[in-house]
């Protein structure tokens, strides 16, 4: 039995794994940034555009939707870079609330154009990552590398704008341009990542694994490590508790991170309390 567990889940984990590693990375600056739901109102306009490919005539998993999701989540990340202004008169998370309504709405609107096309928005929602290739794993990891790699090349800017936006405004730093770059590139991984996990995992692998390193502390390179490895370790248990329990595993894996991060929470609180006294 653990042999046919093995063999079944290994693929997912190793996806699982992928996801980790680029969007825990990312998860620091979307933390940093207060921009939170920005991977959810993105990944609602890569919805979109893959609606709009099924109205003409294209497969949900065709080349043609993917450069149209893609499309649109530049689209999008040009939208986020060029509202974004020094005085914060208006709150970036209420544009990016405004763009996810409207998105969504919009894809509704589409998807009732098409045969079955509410249920392949369902179907975006909650992904089907038990379902992934090794194939579609080494070509995931190898575009998210290209990613990694592009943000290492610019990790000052994209850093300093995310932690010390006013000394990047007054180092004259060009902020909008390199939001742009951030969001696009963004853009990429989350369109890539919801076809195949859906928008609720892509979402836990953002925001939960850098939320549990911020609760512990310590540098930026101490916090990525934490998040890489709290990450793995919710996707084992997660995924050996959905094949031995025969639950869906990607609501499985970001319940997981919910309750894992909760117990974390309260130990870390715990702990900080005994200090105290």
């Amino acid at each position: 039995m653990a042999h046919d567990l093995l063999v079944l889940m290994w693929v997912p984990f190793l996806m699982c794994l992928v996801l980790t590693g680029i969007h825990a990375y990312l998860g620091l600056h979307v933390i940093a940034r207060e921009v939170v739901f920005v991977d959810i109102a993105l990944a609602q306009i890569a919805a979109l555009g893959a609606a709009a490919a099924l109205l003409w005539g294209h497969d949900l998993d065709s080349w043609e939707s993917y450069v149209l999701g893609l499309s649109f989540t530049i689209l999008g990340a040009l939208v986020f870079a060029l509202t974004r202004s020094r005085e914060r008169r208006v709150s970036q998370e209420a544009i990016i609330g405004v763009v996810y309504a409207v998105s969504a709405a919009a894809a509704i609107l589409v998807a009732d154009r098409t045969p079955h096309g509410a249920e392949h928005l369902r179907g975006m929602l909650v992904g089907s990552i038990l379902a992934v290739r090794g194939s579609e794993v080494i070509k995931v990891a190898c575009l998210y590398s290209l990613i990694g790699l592009f943000h290492l090349l610019c990790r000052r800017p994209f850093f300093l704008i995310s932690e010390f936006p006013d000394r990047a405004y007054a180092e004259g730093l060009p902020v909008r341009g390199w939001d742009f770059l951030f969001y696009a590139s963004f853009g990429v991984v989350v369109t890539s990542s919801v076809r195949i996990a859906g928008v609720l995992l892509v979402f836990s692998y953002l925001i939960v694994p850098t939320l549990a390193a911020n609760l512990i502390g310590g540098s930026v390179a101490r916090r990525l490590a934490i998040a890489w490895g709290f990450g793995t370790l919710v996707s084992v248990i997660a995924m050996g508790a959905s094949a031995i329990l025969d639950l869906p595993t990607g609501a499985t894996v970001v319940c997981a991170f919910g309750l894992i991060l909760l117990i974390l929470a309260a130990v870390t609180r715990a702990r900080g309390g005994m200090v105290r006294a």
